[in-house]
């Protein structure tokens, strides 16, 4: 089962939206997790004790700690990268897509981009 972590980069919008489009959806909030002002190795380290697939908007440096996550631990859960660009019913529906139509095995250790391309 395929669940979700938003940091405090993510537009909330996106996880308020996924939870719209499906109630059923695990997608928890940097607010509900109290993300704010945790840094990003804290971060990574908590979406992989829950088994949930970290969502950021940071591009610049999350990339970074998740590579130095990966050398320290055994597994991560995975990471989606989310443009800030991308239009946000885009982002929205291929989240939902991976919850629905994949399993959380194919992520693991992975870092993807959200839209996928």
């Amino acid at each position: 089962m395929v669940r979700f972590l938003a940091d405090a980069d993510l537009n909330y919008a996106i996880v308020k939206g996924c939870r719209r489009h499906e109630p059923a959806m695990d997608f928890l909030s940097a607010n509900e997790a109290r993300l704010q002002g945790v840094p990003d190795p804290e971060v990574l380290a908590l979406a992989a004790e829950q088994n949930r697939i970290l969502v950021t908007h940071d591009l610049e440096t999350m990339p970074g700690h998740f590579g130095e996550f990966l050398m320290r631990r055994e597994s991560s859960p995975g990471v989606f990268l989310v443009s800030q660009y991308a239009a946000i019913g885009e982002v929205i529906d291929e989240l939902v897509l991976v919850w629905a139509a994949s399993d959380a095995e194919e992520w693991q250790n992975r870092i993807v981009n959200i839209p996928l391309r």
